[in-house]
């Protein structure tokens, strides 16, 4: 007994050894961003694969449950001339209802982000980042048992609200741990690919196991990964014992972010972007039935193969911005203009092949534009305003929020009341008219740090003992004045005369 308790000790203590080995390890710095990278990606492939993975099942299952209302009224002995009207009234409402469902994600996660921003540059990246997998675990759930419109709205609506949290503090924490722009850069083009990959395999996927497997089974994988990926965060990033944030600065207001030229310019590239892929995925299949009477399986994979060049534009983005880091508005203006000519020519399509073309250059468009911008954004909070980023990042997810809003609400109503061409004809010349404004960003990465320049921008006075000091300074170089010491240590002034280039140099000691 005395052997198999000491051997059960030392296999205990070797146990207790390897893991604090692997905890050393994990909280290397360069392993830790590899890892934090890695749980921001899964929470960004979790989130579009909820987001897209309900479109080719909850349209049926919503069909099944009205049909099951119907048989069940048919079969009521007693049908009043109310509950007939009623049930009429619901069918007529259907499509109005589904792209409610639909938009209700994003109206929420619309709604909320302004003080999901504010929230996480008080508190940090981290747990924003755990209550929204939490968040998105729970509406997960949610979906796989709903029985009902209500509660199918209810599961939608919650996972706007998770996104609002993971979304931003995930897409802030990889611009805060990657602060180098050609790194930046390179990390933010792998989680825009998770992004696109998690949009468009969802469908496929789910649609397969929705047919073979029933209802729950796709959320439950789903709602398997994000339990496992809330749990890396849990051990990885122990958001509730870090308390680094106590040192940090705080960040500019979000309001203040928006009123900001440059900023304001690329969200609006970024709503103008998406609003293509926002309006054609809820109207792209009725309409493909009626011209050229595409199979279930070809309206299920519309989208998949755009995967491929969507990745592509992304490695070619951060290649070109590695090599020419100052064109990155360059990028960005490509991309919409491929973004225009493709939305432009998607009506002149006859068959399932040809549409593959323009829905590939639609998603190459998008990944130039938001793989350039969304590193330019983190770029013009650095040299503008204060490095902390869920603000600035929180108004990256407005725009795309504002677009992904709209699609499934307005434009169904569009090709009623115009068409199918004129739709996309309006999307296209959108993006093309607007892709000159990304001139304004051509002497972004010219700009340097400059306190003057964010207390202008910002309408504010200096903030703390720091600035306090460095306006002074500044004040009296440009009065000719230079403090120096006298022998007692009292401070006093001489006046000096300064060159335009000495003035722009270094402080007066």
């Amino acid at each position: 007994i005395t052997n198999l308790a000491q051997s059960a000790a030392s296999k205990l203590s070797r146990v207790g050894d390897r893991t604090k080995q692997l905890g050393n390890v994990i909280q290397q710095p360069a392993r830790q961003k590899k890892i934090i990278l890695v749980i921001v990606c899964i929470a960004l492939l979790l989130d579009n694969m909820l987001y897209m993975v309900i479109v080719p099942i909850i349209p049926d299952y919503l069909e099944g449950l009205q049909k099951a209302a119907d048989r069940a009224q048919a079969a009521a002995p007693h049908t009043n001339f109310t509950n007939s009207t009623t049930q009429k009234v619901a069918k007529g409402n259907f499509d109005l209802q589904i792209g409610v469902l639909f938009a209700s994600k994003a109206i929420l996660q619309l709604l909320v982000n302004p003080l999901s921003g504010t929230f996480i540059d008080r508190v940090g990246y981290d747990i924003p980042l755990f209550i929204g997998l939490n968040v998105m675990f729970l509406s997960t759930l949610i979906f796989a048992f709903a029985d009902n419109y209500a509660t199918l709205f209810l599961a939608r609506s919650m996972q706007g609200l998770g996104s609002a949290f993971a979304d931003t503090s995930g897409i802030a924490l990889i611009a805060d741990r990657y602060a180098e722009d050609a790194e930046r850069s390179k990390a933010l083009g792998i989680a825009l690919a998770f992004i696109s990959f998690g949009s468009l395999v969802a469908p496929p996927f789910g649609g397969v196991l929705y047919e073979f497997a029933g209802k729950r089974v796709p959320f439950l994988v789903l709602a398997f990964v994000c339990l496992v990926d809330g749990v890396l965060c849990l051990t990885v990033l122990k958001p509730f014992s870090n308390r680094e944030r106590e040192n940090m600065p705080v960040g500019t207001p979000i309001y203040k972010l928006m009123i900001d030229p440059y900023i304001a310019v690329v969200a609006g590239s970024l709503i103008i972007c998406n609003i293509p892929l926002a309006f054609l995925e809820p109207t792209i299949a009725h309409w493909m039935e009626e011209t050229m009477q595409a199979s279930q399986w070809e309206i299920g994979m519309t989208w998949f193969p755009a995967f491929f060049p969507h990745v592509l534009g992304v490695y070619l983005t951060v290649k070109l911005a590695a090599k020419y880091p100052h064109l990155q508005w360059f990028y960005g203006a490509i991309g919409m203009v491929f973004i225009g000519a493709s939305s432009c020519t998607v009506p002149a399509c006859k068959n399932f092949g040809q549409l593959m073309i323009p829905l590939c250059g639609i998603c190459f468009g998008i990944a130039f534009v938001d793989t350039a911008l969304l590193p330019t954004l983190g770029f013009l909070v650095d040299v503008r305003h204060v490095s902390v980023y869920g603000s600035v990042y929180a108004i990256a997810d407005i725009s795309y929020c504002v677009a992904y809003a709209l699609g499934p609400v307005a434009a169904g109503q569009i090709v009623h009341d115009l068409g199918f061409v004129q739709l996309n004809l309006g999307m296209g010349l959108a993006n093309v008219l607007y892709a000159p404004a990304l001139l304004l960003l051509r002497k972004v990465t010219q700009m340097k740090p400059s306190f003057s320049e964010r207390n202008v921008l910002l309408e504010d006075g200096p903030t703390g003992l720091y600035d306090t000091i460095k306006m002074e300074q500044r004040e009296r170089k440009r009065k000719g004045l230079c403090t120096t010491m006298d022998e007692n240590g009292m401070e006093t002034f001489a006046h000096r005369s300064y060159s335009e280039e000495e003035s722009s140099g270094g402080e007066c000691a």
